[in-house]
């Protein structure tokens, strides 16, 4: 009768344990689909969400202090401007106005626009750059070659990109020049759309589009 008692607490002990354990397996594949579920959820909001920086206000342009929050800016060269009036030195800014040019080989400048003071602005509108967080936020259509061309998480992320890459280039007046430096910023926004920046239509952009300032040519 003991021999029999105890086989049935063995016998019970042994289903509770069975019992438990499939409780636990089911709890952990819960909590798996749970995570998993949150998980997903997390990347959507990180890939729809619009970046923090792009809500931030730009200060007014300031030509005093030539300072032109994400603009795109020109000034006429001594001499070469006065027989061909569409050539120029361009440059492109950051959010907080500053101006950053290439100027010569291997020379990258930060506010300090060669050749005088800006002529021409036209301040650029940062909701037409493509700022992917990650590889699957492309809000263009050049997803792809836009990856494969080099991608920003911001406006002066963009930039800082440009400017490493260039700082080790040689100046070419037709082939490696600030226009080329301000195409290749723009092209890593993606800016409008577009991966096609170039010499032609940045200088078509800034003279059509831009702003005229008075500026004295020595």
């Amino acid at each position: 009768m003991t021999i029999m008692l105890v086989k049935q607490d063995y016998s019970c002990c042994f289903t509770w344990m069975i019992v438990e354990a499939i409780d636990l397996c089911t709890y952990v594949l819960d909590m798996k689909v749970f995570m998993g579920i949150r998980r997903h959820k997390l990347m959507d909001v990180l890939i729809n969400v619009p970046l923090m920086h792009e809500l931030w206000p730009l200060v007014e342009e300031d030509p005093q202090k030539a300072k032109f929050p994400c603009c795109v800016v020109w000034t006429p060269l001594p001499v070469v401007s006065w027989l061909a009036p569409f050539i120029g030195h361009v440059g492109v800014c950051r959010e907080d106005g500053t101006i950053i040019d290439f100027s010569g080989s291997n020379l990258i400048q930060v506010d300090d626009f060669a050749f005088g003071p800006v002529g021409r602005y036209l301040q650029l509108d940062r909701k037409q750059g493509c700022f992917p967080p990650t590889l699957a936020g492309h809000t263009c259509k050049h997803h792809s070659m836009h990856a494969e061309y080099g991608t920003a998480i911001s406006w002066d992320d963009a930039i800082q990109s440009s400017s490493r890459h260039y700082e080790h280039k040689s100046y070419n007046l037709f082939t490696c020049n600030c226009h080329s430096f301000v195409a290749n910023c723009l092209n890593r926004m993606c800016y409008g759309g577009s991966m096609n920046w170039n010499v032609v239509n940045v200088t078509a952009l800034i003279l059509c589009k831009g702003s005229g300032l008075m500026v004295f040519l020595c």
